[in-house]
Formats: C-alpha cells, sequence, structure tokens
C-alpha cells in the first residue's frame, strides 16, 4: 500500500448516523421510521388521550351515565368562558358558562333554549359531583369538570332528548365501543394466529380442515347473520351480557383473513435454516411457533391489528345505530346516534352529530397509526 492510500484510508470516519443505524435493534429501527410519519405519530398521542378517558371516563365525565335533566331536554351546547364583562357585577375571571333562558312556541309547543348571559353558571375543575368508584374499587366524588353548584346546569356538548348530558354519555360511550373493537380484535387475533400458525406448520389434513373451516366463515353472509341475531337475542337481555355476545360474535368472525395471512407466513418460514435448527435442538412444535417463527413478523401482526380495530368500531357503531346490537341503557356511540337518525330531532339539535364526529376521528386516528406501523415495519425501509 502506497503512502497516499495508507492517509486515505486512515482519513475516513464512519458517520455516526450509520453506525447507529446498524447497531440499532429491529424495535427500533420501527420506532425511528415511525416517528418519521408525522399523521401517525399525532393520531398515536390521540389514541393514547382516548385510552386515559377510558380508564378514568367517571372522573372525566361531568355527570353520571344515568343522570337526566328533564327541565333541558335537547338543550344546546353552552360556551366555555374564562371570564365575563356582561354580568350584573362587571367584569369577573372565572371559567363559567351562561345559562339558559326557555321559551316556547305556541303552535307547536316545542322548548327552545337560548344562552342568558346574565344567569351566570360558574365552573370548576376538581369539583364535588356525584359519587362513583374509580376502577370500580376507589369511592370517590370528585370530578375533572363541571359546575360549582351540583344543581346548576352545565352542558358543554348540550342535552339529548332525554335531557341528558351529551359529553358525560359521550365519555362513557368511548369506553363501551371502544373497548368492543380492542377486545374483538385481540380475540380475533388469538384465534387467527393460534390457528393460521398450526395450519401453515403442520399442513396436511390439519391445514385442509382450517381452511375450510375459514371459507365456511367466509361464505356466511354478514348481513342475514345479524339479522338473525337480533331476533335470537331476548329483548330483555341485560346490557352486559349483550355487550360481552355481541363483542364474541365479532371476533368468531373477524379472525379468518389473519389465519390466512399467518398461514402463507408459516408456509414460508418453516424450511428456514433457522427452524430447521430449532427442530434439531430439540425445540417442541410449540416453542418453534411462537418463539422463533412469530416474532420474525411481529411488527406486521402489530400494524394488521391497529389496522383491524377501525372496522370492529364500525362494526359494532353500525349494528347499535340499526338497533341489532347494544340498547339503552347500554351506552355507546352507535346507541348515541340513534337519535340522530331522526330528521325531525336532528333539524333541531344539530349537536347530537358529534358522536360521529368521534367516531371519525378515531376511525382515521387507528388508519394512519396502522399505516405509519405498517410503513415502518417494512423491511426494505430499512
Amino acid at each position: 500500500m502506497s503512502l497516499e492510500e495508507a492517509e486515505g484510508t486512515a482519513g475516513m470516519t464512519p458517520n455516526p448516523a450509520d453506525l447507529r443505524r446498524t447497531r440499532a435493534s429491529q424495535r427500533t429501527l420501527v420506532w425511528w421510521a415511525f416517528k418519521k410519519h408525522r399523521l401517525a405519530l399525532v393520531s398515536a398521542w390521540l389514541l393514547a388521550g382516548m385510552l386515559v378517558v377510558i380508564a378514568l371516563c367517571e372522573f372525566v365525565a361531568p355527570f353520571d351515565d344515568r343522570h337526566r335533566d328533564s327541565e333541558y331536554t335537547t338543550a344546546p351546547p353552552q360556551v366555555l368562558k374564562l371570564w365575563d364583562t356582561d354580568g350584573p357585577d362587571g367584569f369577573r375571571f372565572g371559567l363559567h358558562v351562561d345559562g339558559y333562558t326557555s321559551t316556547q312556541d305556541p303552535r307547536s309547543l316545542r322548548i327552545t333554549y337560548e344562552p342568558n348571559p346574565e344567569d351566570r353558571v360558574d365552573v370548576g375543575l376538581f369539583v364535588k359531583g356525584e359519587e362513583y368508584r374509580l376502577f370500580g374499587l376507589i369511592p370517590m366524588d370528585r370530578h375533572l369538570i363541571g359546575p360549582e353548584d351540583p344543581g346548576d346546569p352545565m352542558y358543554l356538548f348540550g342535552t339529548t332528548t332525554d335531557g341528558q348530558d351529551l359529553l358525560s354519555q359521550l365519555v362513557y360511550a368511548t369506553r363501551v365501543s371502544a373497548s368492543v373493537g380492542i377486545i374483538g380484535v385481540m380475540l380475533a387475533f388469538l384465534l387467527g394466529i393460534v390457528l393460521g400458525a398450526v395450519s401453515g406448520y403442520f399442513g396436511g389434513w390439519i391445514d385442509n380442515t382450517v381452511q375450510r373451516l375459514i371459507e365456511l366463515i367466509m361464505a356466511v353472509p354478514s348481513i342475514p347473520l345479524w339479522l338473525g341475531l337480533a331476533a335470537a337475542l331476548p329483548a330483555q337481555m341485560g346490557p352486559v351480557a349483550r355487550y360481552f355476545i355481541i363483542t364474541t360474535i365479532l371476533a368468531l368472525v373477524a379472525w379468518t383473513g389473519l389465519a390466512r395471512e399467518v398461514r402463507g407466513r408459516f408456509l414460508a418460514l418453516r424450511s428456514e435454516e433457522f427452524v430447521t435448527s430449532a427442530r434439531l435442538d430439540g425445540s417442541s412444535h410449540a416453542r418453534i411457533m411462537f418463539r422463533h417463527m412469530l416474532p420474525s413478523f411481529s411488527s406486521h401482526v402489530i400494524a394488521a391489528l391497529s389496522l383491524s380495530i377501525p372496522g370492529m368500531i364500525l362494526a359494532e357503531t353500525a349494528l347499535s345505530w340499526l338497533g341489532m346490537g347494544l340498547r339503552p341503557p347500554a351506552v355507546s356511540w352507535g346507541v348515541q346516534l340513534q337519535d340522530a337518525s331522526k330528521w325531525s330531532v336532528l333539524s333541531g339539535a344539530p349537536w347530537l352529530l358529534i358522536p360521529g364526529a368521534c367516531v371519525v376521528l378515531v376511525v382515521l386516528a387507528f388508519n394512519f397509526v396502522g399505516d405509519g406501523l405498517r410503513d415502518a415495519a417494512d423491511p426494505y425501509r430499512h
């Protein structure tokens, strides 16, 4: 080697970014790629906030889900204000909303509500309100936001046709609808991964049996299935039992697509060298499938999971909206939208569509997160 070549070789220093990339694990590479997807990152934070609301919905909601105020039915949303200059006391600082003034149409006898700046309703944070048990265990009576006087009307999203606070109903409905989607997808993925792995790994008559079962389930039309379910479930069935039945049936018809995808992956992986080495090492079939083969495409499974949740949420919402799913007194986004399906009600109370906007926002957030995870898990991008 000449002196010039030696000096040139000695002067070459590796790029620190390249070193980090070559030394990083697969999960770290996926996280770095995911952070570059701005919409996916913002959506992930939005969904994290939704999970906090689900866990603390009794604390976040101003009122209990059974709270009704018959004096204010279909009352419009109130604007939360930080200071007041129109009140009888002049300028006054503090959270508050304007009260209501009601008028009745002499022809239709319909009562309408208008904001009344002279009737100030003081609003506070961490105020005392209706008692509840946080996580079903801890007795509490503090709410994140609410009226200083529990008897005052404070309805930031307005009220329903039954006089229920729409914001409180929306918080509780988020827990129900999102949990149906998440729990249903988890059950479906458990079935899909296990049956797909067994089918692709063993092949033969096991593979044929599982594939025929998948084809049988996929051949059942959805609409007659749900019509039959609605007719079979007794009207007096409690909301908890109906909730678990709806979640289970959604899971039982949603696992087939993932099972076929996992089967294809296992068919391609079962002849790889690392699988042969695990067999020669004496590993059990279960260990080879779930300890060696499944982790090799776990990122793809996670991305598919996040993309499946919106479909499950939309299915529950549509079924409840059509009266074939959850029913009152259960609270879900679909149950809330039942009033919005009546034009006579919606024309005078457009705020009843707020749960629909919430459905769209959450579904888009899950789709953005799923797209970000799918792109980040693509091995050809790293």
